[in-house]
């Protein structure tokens, strides 16, 4: 049980799941009055961090094939 909570799937998910969020709260704040831009940055560096760890567990569940 412990490893499906745990598994690289599931980590995968849970990454997804928190980028997608922070693309509705990125979209919610650019278009507030007055624009935060700190929080707006801080907001796009994190879901850019969040972006390569999905790419870099995406490589490890399935690495690319020998040419």
């Amino acid at each position: 049980m412990d490893l499906n909570l745990h598994s690289p799937e599931r980590r995968l998910i849970e990454l997804k799941i928190e980028h997608a969020d922070l693309n509705a709260l990125i979209d919610i704040t650019a278009h507030a009055t007055p624009i935060d831009e700190i929080m707006l940055r801080r907001l796009k560096k994190r879901r850019l961090l969040l972006r390569d760890q999905i790419s870099q567990l995406e490589l490890s569940l399935d690495p690319p094939e020998p040419a």
